[in-house]
């Protein structure tokens, strides 16, 4: 049997959704901690440099359904 790994997967020309977990502390509008986001550079710049486009899926949460302005992900897109 073949082992599989992201070394060995053709990455190139295809579309990787990536799911990650970027609940970071916000406080207005700026992320007050990078450490999630900079844990996951190396398998974005990883899937980039393979030759994937990336779309990242993740959340900072809606309190009881309410979508609130200061949870969108703006801050966390312009810190990544």
């Amino acid at each position: 049997m073949k082992l599989r790994t992201l070394e060995n997967i053709p990455f190139n020309g295809k579309t990787v959704l990536l799911r990650t977990d970027f609940n970071v502390p916000l406080q207005n509008g700026v992320v007050q901690d990078q450490t999630r986001l900079r844990e996951s550079l190396p398998t974005i710049q990883f899937l980039l440099e393979k030759g994937a486009k990336v779309v990242i899926a993740t959340h900072l949460g809606r309190p009881k359904g309410q979508v609130l302005e200061e949870l969108r992900l703006n801050a966390v897109a312009t810190a990544l």
